[in-house]
């Protein structure tokens, strides 16, 4: 089961791993921009190279179709005056040194050239034309060079013309270290012949080493130290002989800076993304630190609320739902306090089954007709005891009399309904009417008597005059509810059995008697109480008189013994 602590925790890690998957991502989009950077470079380059062959191999038969077509050359050649057809082939030669010029005749043999390669071979061979007796000019790629025999030889490009049907010239150009060098210079870009099995035939000074283990056509990214290099393989369509490529183009292009703003760009991207990240990680851990203190703090006061412990959560300042939560839970925290106060002040005055039942708000707003006892206790000549003493002296005479009188009532299931003056009006059966309500109002008058003689003992001690009492009971149908407004009301009885009892009450000083009780409560308490008749009173409201008992104590059902 995952925790909210646990969930925060997974939320918080959640760009760590967005990050750490974008990594790649980015990385390889980098990459990727950097090889078609680099494609476009040695692309261009192929093209230059590609240009750069066409112009030499124009030179060739510029100069091949000059000389193949000098009078003078021609005119020497057929006299075998082979110094007057050098001297054409030197101007050209000054003009091109790089370039090896052969002068043969009509049957191949070489009468004489210029260049830096000599050239002592018959053309046919140097050529592999065969037989070329019908052949007035020809382009020829030559594998091995002008006039090399060397396994591995640089080719060479070559262009053989007739000289007036008296004799060739061959124009030759090897493609060796030395023109790769022009080359590069012209497109400053490092080339590279090698045969079709990638063994290298030359390449320029600076070309990097790792060009020969190029293994197929296109371009690689290779790194040489602290060097990057786009390294193209291409064919070249002028490098071919009857449809077979003699030998390939290897360019590489320097594309360390490039590469190394690529790479920069690609720091600064991390480097945003990790100060995002490491932002996002710092705000989100503290909010979740917050949320999960927030939210522990709540759970363990609720745990503390299950054991009926009232504990309020830290105050929070979260500006969210969870410092709403934390407001809340405090809220009900108070309320429930309030309650038990309420709860505790209504034990006062009530029993626990009573108090159950106004707090689950079964007494319907107006009342309800239920049997009850009432009984009603008044102090006599209260008037003049409180004309004798000082208002905080009567103050703490009528607390401690209440205490003892209110504490056997609630012992006996009784409510206590309200206080008049020194008068208590206390109702048993309200609001939860039982069959031994009149039984345990009487148990409660007598139990009443008697702690009142306990409580003159101790005022006697004290020096304070004897209190005495009279207590009226009766039994009777009552509305019992809620009396009042919607603002400000109050849980009471009100019907004729609560001035009967008030009657009683009163009536119990002429009469000479400490406790008088109705006929009414007599037929419900005659099987456990002793008593005698007194007298039938007119109660006013009442066209019946009632007749009224003297409660003297109630019998003992195991042994017969009175309790007075």
């Amino acid at each position: 089961m995952f925790t909210v602590r646990m969930k925060l925790a997974l939320l918080v890690g959640l760009p760590l791993v967005l990050v750490g998957l974008a990594v790649p991502v980015l990385s390889a989009s980098q990459h990727e921009e950097l090889t078609d950077s680099a494609n476009d470079q040695v692309e261009d380059a192929q093209r230059a190279f590609e240009a750069e062959l066409e112009d030499d191999l124009t030179h060739l038969h510029v100069t091949a179709r000059s000389v193949a077509r000098s009078d003078k050359a021609i005119e020497a050649v057929r006299n075998g005056q082979l110094a007057k057809a050098m001297e054409v082939v030197h101007v050209f030669s000054e003009l091109y040194p790089r370039l090896d010029i052969v002068l043969a005749d009509s049957a191949g043999a070489v009468l004489g050239d210029v260049g830096p390669t000599k050239t002592t071979r018959n053309l046919h061979e140097i050529a592999e034309l065969g037989d070329f007796t019908h052949l007035t000019e020809r382009f020829v790629l030559l594998a091995q060079g002008c006039a090399s025999v060397e396994a591995h030889a640089p080719p060479a490009l070559a262009v053989l013309y007739a000289i007036g049907g008296v004799g060739w010239v061959l124009v030759c150009e090897p493609l060796d270290e030395g023109y790769l060098e022009n080359v590069s210079d012209k497109l400053h870009v490092e080339l590279a012949f090698v045969s079709t099995d990638g063994a290298r035939l030359s390449a320029t000074t600076h070309f990097p080493r790792i060009s020969t283990e190029v293994g197929g056509m296109g371009t690689s990214i290779a790194e040489l130290g602290p060097q990057t290099f786009a390294v193209h393989r291409f064919h070249v369509d002028k490098l071919a002989q009857d449809g077979h490529s003699r030998a390939q183009v290897v360019a590489a292009v320097d594309v360390s800076k490039t590469t190394q703003s690529v790479h920069r760009h690609l720091y600064r991207l991390f480097g945003v993304l990790a100060l995002i990240t490491a932002i996002a990680v710092a705000v989100g851990v503290r909010i979740a630190t917050v949320m999960s203190l927030g939210l522990s703090q709540v759970v363990a006061a609720y745990r503390k609320l299950a054991q009926n412990q009232y504990i309020h959560v830290p105050t929070l300042r979260t500006k969210d739902e969870i410092e709403l939560l934390a407001t809340g839970f405090n809220q009900m925290v108070d309320g429930l306090v309030e309650r038990d106060k309420l709860r505790t002040t209504f034990g006062k005055y009530m029993t626990e089954s009573v108090l159950e039942h106004l707090l689950s708000g079964k007494v319907a707003l107006g009342g309800k007709t239920i049997k009850v006892t009432i009984l009603f206790s008044d102090i006599r000549s209260f008037t003049s005891i409180s004309e004798k003493m000082e208002a905080h002296a009567l103050v703490q005479l009528l607390n401690e009399y209440f205490t003892e009188m209110v504490r056997l009532v609630m012992s006996n299931g009784g409510v206590v309904d309200k206080y008049i003056g020194d008068a208590i009006m206390a109702v048993f059966g309200a609001p939860v009417p039982t069959e031994q309500d009149a039984a345990n109002a009487v148990r409660a008058a007598v139990e009443m008597r008697q702690a009142l003689r306990r409580l003159n003992e101790r005022l006697v001690a004290r020096g304070a005059e004897p209190l005495r009492t009279g207590i009226g009971i009766h039994t009777g149908e009552v509305v019992a509810g809620n009396i009042g407004s919607e603002q400000r009301m109050e849980y009471t009885v009100i019907g004729d059995p609560v001035n009967v009892a008030s009657r009683l009450e009163s009536n119990t000083k002429e009469l000479g008697v400490d406790v008088l009780i109705s006929d009414a409560t007599f037929e419900e308490t005659k099987d456990i109480i002793e008593c005698r008749p007194v007298a039938a009173l007119n109660v006013k409201g009442r066209a019946e008189p009632v007749m009224t008992y003297e409660l003297l104590g109630i019998t003992s059902r195991d042994d017969g013994d009175a309790t007075q």
